[in-house]
């Protein structure tokens, strides 16, 4: 620009601005691109792919044949969990994960290599009540959520046949197949859950949203079923809940429960051995078979 020109004036010189335009900086309205994030450090690998459920200076305890292990927590996630410890189980055996209080949790062994044991989740809701009290509420439930499904009507015993499975105090019930889910209402949100367990003083669930320790949430498991809890704990994608007030389990016979599906392992259960007995995966006839085993009771 000329500014002899400008000042006594000239050829286009009314056409050339005194300063030239600012280029604005910052946001556009249309692009989210036009803002650049600088970085503290140069990323140096793709982190898309890592494990979010990768936890460090996590403890739990394992029952296995009747004695308790103090283990480390490596992963743990929906479906199952990568442990250390001094316990030496076969594959396939199955222990019981501690987590806190009603956080107790069947698990399968799926692969053992370094120190390190594979677990995997029981896929079935485990009810935490005497196995006859849990039998006569699953008549309901199938009745209600498999009226398509014809069953053989139970036989009529003198005494109860006893159960192989069952703990001392008689509260581990026959296996089933059943799933129970619900909502969990916490932080000016609501989340799906799936309950991994439940008794009548709390529960385990299941979630992938962050869930904060002391919080008093809502659990729904139906319109008409709602249980006020605090919750206790929280690793990886497990809340321990601790219910208000006692839970009757008779009013699971309200709630409508889905059927264990196929399910894909997280990587860090991925054998390498060829064996894949995904136990706990039931066809049609399985399902039924299963589920008339407790019309029998």
């Amino acid at each position: 620009m000329n500014i002899r020109a400008k000042i006594y004036g000239g050829a286009h010189s009314a056409e050339e601005p005194l300063l030239p335009p600012k280029k604005p900086k910052g946001a556009k309205a249309a692009e989210l691109h036009s803002i650049s994030v600088p970085r503290e450090a140069r990323q140096r690998s793709n982190s898309r792919g890592e494990d979010r459920h990768r936890l460090t200076g996590e403890a739990a305890r394992v029952t296995h044949d009747g004695r308790h292990y103090e283990v480390e927590l490596i992963n743990l996630s929906g479906g199952g969990a990568m442990i250390a410890g001094a316990l030496k189980p076969m594959l396939w055996e199955h222990v019981d994960l501690h987590l806190g209080s009603h956080g107790d949790i069947e698990c399968a062994v799926r692969w053992i290599r370094d120190g390190r044991i594979g677990l995997e989740f029981a896929h079935e809701t485990q009810l935490g009540w005497p196995s006859d009290q849990v039998a006569t509420v699953l008549r309901h439930v199938i009745a209600r959520t498999f009226p398509h499904i014809a069953f053989e009507q139970p036989e009529e015993m003198a005494e109860p046949e006893p159960q192989s499975d069952a703990t001392d105090d008689g509260r581990r019930a026959p296996r089933h197949p059943l799933i129970w889910n619900g909502v969990l209402h916490h932080d000016y949100q609501s989340t799906d859950v799936r309950i991994r367990n439940i008794s009548e003083t709390g529960a385990m669930i299941e979630t992938d949203q962050k869930v904060r320790v002391g919080t008093e949430p809502l659990l729904e498991l139906t319109e008409a079923v709602s249980l006020s809890a605090t919750v206790e704990w929280a690793v990886g994608d497990q809340v321990g809940l601790r219910f208000h007030s006692p839970f009757d389990m008779r009013m699971l016979a309200d709630a409508r429960p889905s059927v264990a599906a196929k399910w894909e392992p997280p990587a860090y259960l991925d054998p390498d051995a060829a064996e894949r007995d995904h136990w706990g995966r039931l066809s049609i006839v399985q399902l039924r078979q299963e589920l008339e085993g407790f019309l029998k009771h």
